[in-house]
């Protein structure tokens, strides 16, 4: 039985293979290849995003979802593998995740970090404990450690803007925020990216570094695919050199939640100066929601280089393609 919460579920041919399929889908829509299905999303955490382009993805395509919200009618769920269940929760996220199952054809699932401990939050446990027990196909609608349908919406935009990412330079630049944010999406970005053969920079202050394994293994993949990973602390650095910027808040170091981020670093916030320094066919992506003056101004996001609905629209395009390769219905 195949699942999606990481990226290494399909690793680089798979990501360039599915990106690819979302381009077909996207020049032609496909006939409703996901009649009779059922989708059950299943959120653990808040979405916009992410919750509407997957009820779109399977509208499109002729298929139904049902979302389950923790914590909004439903019982409260118990997380912890081995609780005593004596206080006020009702029911136990294996038991739910077992019934959600027999529901539906997939199970898709939506859970943040915790922000206590980067390597806690890189095993991923409630996404993980949620593939142990389903028994039907788990897709991430994003964990504790990545994020693989925006990363690869991410890298289909810069497809869009430059043809083949094979050796372009693209940027992962961090920016300022009022309270410290899970790294799923800069790790699953850095990972698509690097799987992709880019050239990858990651730009953030010092104390912000990303996790070593996630950065060991992206350094592999574009080893393999004739890129490269390196990181840079200065919020200027490399701007002129680069095809496209994502931007994007993270905790600090190790352990996240403690460190005091807000009022912090506001030179690293994306200006209109800053945009100036970069090449005039680069591009701005950001998954949102954002901050506007906070982590970009707000007259940047103005800037036809800025692609942040296009990034948006692109979700459904890369979700209907690791749909399709999740059931078996690729043509």
């Amino acid at each position: 039985m195949r699942h999606l919460t990481r990226l290494a579920d399909i690793g680089p041919a798979g990501a360039a293979s599915l990106i690819e399929r979302a381009r077909t889908i996207k020049r032609a829509s496909p006939p409703p290849r996901f009649a009779g299905k059922i989708l059950v999303l299943f959120f653990l955490a808040p979405s916009l995003r992410t919750r509407v382009s997957f009820q779109v993805a399977m509208l499109r395509a002729g298929g139904s979802a049902v979302v389950v919200e923790a914590g909004s009618g439903i019982w409260p769920l118990e997380t912890r593998p081995l609780a005593v269940m004596n206080e006020d929760r009702v029911e136990h996220l294996e038991e739910a995740v077992g019934v959600l199952g027999r529901y539906g054809d997939a199970l898709a699932v939506r859970a943040f970090a915790t922000l206590e401990s980067d390597p806690v939050d890189l095993e991923d446990p409630l996404v993980s404990a949620c593939r142990d027990h389903s028994p039907v196909p788990v897709i991430s609608m994003e964990s504790a450690a990545e994020h693989p349908a925006q990363g690869l919406a991410d890298l289909m935009t810069v497809i869009e803007a430059h043809g083949s990412p094979r050796g372009l330079p693209v940027m992962l630049r961090w920016a300022p925020h009022v309270k410290p944010l899970p790294k799923a999406v800069p790790h699953s970005f850095l990972l698509t990216a690097a799987a992709l053969g880019c050239r990858v920079t990651v730009a953030a202050p010092e104390g912000f570094e990303l996790p070593q394994a996630v950065l060991n293994q992206a350094r592999e993949w574009a080893r393999r695919g004739g890129g490269d990973v390196t990181t840079v602390h200065d919020p200027r650095a490399l701007a002129d050199r680069q095809a496209a910027f994502c931007v994007k808040s993270w905790g600090a170091a190790g352990f996240p939640a403690t460190h005091p981020v807000a009022g912090r670093h506001a030179d690293w916030m994306v200006d209109a100066d800053w945009l100036a320094l970069t090449p005039p066919d680069c591009i701005l992506l950001h998954c949102l929601p954002l901050r506007r003056n906070v982590e970009i101004a707000q007259d940047v996001l103005k800037s036809p280089r800025c692609r942040i609905f296009d990034e948006a629209q692109n979700r459904i395009f890369v979700q209907q393609s690791a749909l399709e390769w999740l059931w078996g219905l690729r043509p």
